[in-house]
């Protein structure tokens, strides 16, 4: 079973290490390094020196952790990280850890910093410079930590200190390992991406590799060599942003070699499923199918009003669908699919993260099939994919789709599903979809959608007592997905939306809008 993506990162010439202790940024540490154009890749902070050294990293960054470094049984990672030779960089708890295994010491604070902190720079080079933090050298940080670096290792000095003197940036220049009390992976720290840049250019020497053209050549060759002269892949095409580039890039790989399936399961979007089959049918030189499989889908649907088990069911489902069309195609020995590491990590699949919801491309797919696996974007974020597309000249009708769940609607209706609850719920959808792209704020939202409740409300339609359920209508804002704030709407076009969706849908007897941020909620209802 090939998991295509940890293969094809394996390639690239230049790569940082990350050891992820469990922090809550520490996919924030690894989006800003490859925003600075360095790939990097996120391990368990327990993966052992020889896989390390294997990847042959011009760096290694530790993450932060919930964690104390002087707890019981506190992670570490293989002690041989710190004389490998390879440059250091600790963020928070990898500062207090590396500060540890160094000789230095490590005590809880006489106060403890949360939030926004300012420091002292002591020390410029190599971390900070006037470019990075203008004259006054009082800089701001965003601070989460109990313990501090209480005596430093031999061979350290102090680069910059806080008001309440804790040591905010320590370093050894000749072995080149540094540490940060604070983050500079997050927003609320100005000139944090700086700080990791001169840690990634001017420490480790690393240079700009990580583009979307050495991306999709990288990827290129990664799949023709591992699918061969001969050999075929299916891939599982939804018409989303994901899978598209993917299809994409298997067309410019393997051109006839590639058969894309497109299995309609009814809970698409109003006509998405004609627009599908219309675009990909001509822009693709492999072969296209189609499979008309709604009233199976509805069928196996009814009745059934749990979230998780929708989803068993649709990828139960589609397992069997696609399985059939896939088989009866002949040889072949592959199949690609359009997996993002958000996904990966909302279906618990990464080491130390909780199932906050199943997705039915994550995980046990390739097995039922009995094809080997290809995910070409596993460990991309989707800002990331969508300049991959554009690279590969997607249209923009295409790589501007905002995200969309692999159960569709199945997951915006909530209790039992129904093709007339599908029906109302896809012109709802549509009606708020269209008012958003009139007002010209549709690029500025990462999702916007409507929801079926499953409450029923008393209404007046006319001079009429009416009782009709009530439709969600939820926008957000994101980077990617990760986290994500609830859109600040103009009133007149949440108003037009409301009036048009009670009066050109005479079932809905009202319309509210979900102001809930993820955290604590999250982006979809189900």
């Amino acid at each position: 079973m090939d998991h295509f993506l940890n293969e094809n990162a394996g390639s690239l010439k230049e790569k940082v290490v990350i050891l992820d202790f469990g922090g809550q940024y520490s996919m924030l540490i690894a989006r800003r390094v490859r925003e600075a154009g360095v790939y990097c890749e996120l391990l368990p902070y327990n993966t052992s020196w020889e896989v390390i050294e294997e990847l042959q990293p011009a760096g290694i960054i530790l993450s932060g952790s919930p964690a104390s470094v002087n707890q019981d049984n506190a992670p570490g990672c293989d002690k041989r990280v710190f004389d490998g030779g390879i440059p250091i960089l600790g963020i928070c708890y990898g500062m207090h850890l590396l500060t540890k295994e160094l000789g230095g010491d490590v005590s809880r604070g006489k106060r403890s910093e949360f939030g926004r902190t300012s420091f002292e720079i002591v020390e410029k080079e190599p971390l900070f410079s006037d470019e990075t933090f203008l004259a006054p050298e009082s800089c701001s940080a965003w601070m989460s930590h109990q313990d501090e670096v209480s005596a430093l290792p031999e061979g350290f000095k102090v680069l910059a200190r806080t008001e309440n003197m804790t040591l905010a940036a320590i370093g050894d220049e000749e072995r080149k390992i540094y540490g940060l009390q604070f983050h500079p992976e997050v927003f609320h720290t100005p000139g944090g991406s700086d700080v990791l840049r001169k840690f990634l250019f001017n420490v480790c020497n690393c240079e700009k590799t990580w583009t979307p053209r050495s991306f999709v050549d990288d990827a290129v060759s990664k799949i023709r060599e591992v699918v061969g002269e001969k050999d075929k892949v299916v891939c599982a095409l939804s018409g989303g942003v994901d899978s598209s580039v993917v299809a994409f890039l298997l067309d410019k790989a393997l051109k006839d070699r590639a058969v894309f399936i497109f299995v309609d399961h009814g809970l698409l979007r109003l006509d998405e499923a004609e627009q599908v089959v219309k675009l990909y049918s001509e822009k693709l030189q492999g072969q296209f199918i189609h499979v008309n499989a709604v009233d199976r889908f509805l069928e196996a649907l009814a009745g059934v009003t749990d979230p998780e088990e929708k989803r068993r069911i649709i990828g139960a489902e589609f397992i069997k669908v696609f399985k059939e069309k896939a088989l009866s195609m002949g040889d072949i020995t592959y199949l690609a699919q359009g997996t993002i590491y958000p996904d990966v990590i909302e279906s618990g699949t990464v080491n130390g993260a909780a199932v906050i919801k199943s997705h039915h491309n994550v995980g046990g797919l390739p097995e039922e099939l009995g094809f080997d696996l290809i995910e070409p974007l596993r460990e991309l974020f989707k800002d990331e994919v969508r300049l991959v597309g554009a690279e590969l000249g997607l249209p923009d009708n295409i790589l501007k789709r905002q995200p969309f769940p692999g159960p569709g609607l199945a997951v915006r209706i909530i209790g039992d599903i129904t093709a007339e609850k599908l029906f109302l719920l896809q012109k709802a959808d549509y009606i708020f979809r269209e008012e958003l792209d009139k007002a010209e704020l549709n690029e500025d939202m990462w999702q916007y959608f409507a929801v079926l409740t499953d409450v029923q409300v008393v209404g007046v339609k006319g001079d009429d007592r009416h009782y009709g359920p009530v439709i969600a209508l939820r926008a957000v804002v994101s980077e990617d997905a990760m986290t994500a704030d609830w859109a600040r709407l103009p009133y007149d076009l949440l108003d037009r939306t409301s009036l048009r969706i009670t009066g050109e849908i005479p079932d809905v007897a009202r319309v509210v809008y979900d102001i809930t941020s993820k955290p604590p909620g999250t982006i979809e209802w189900e």
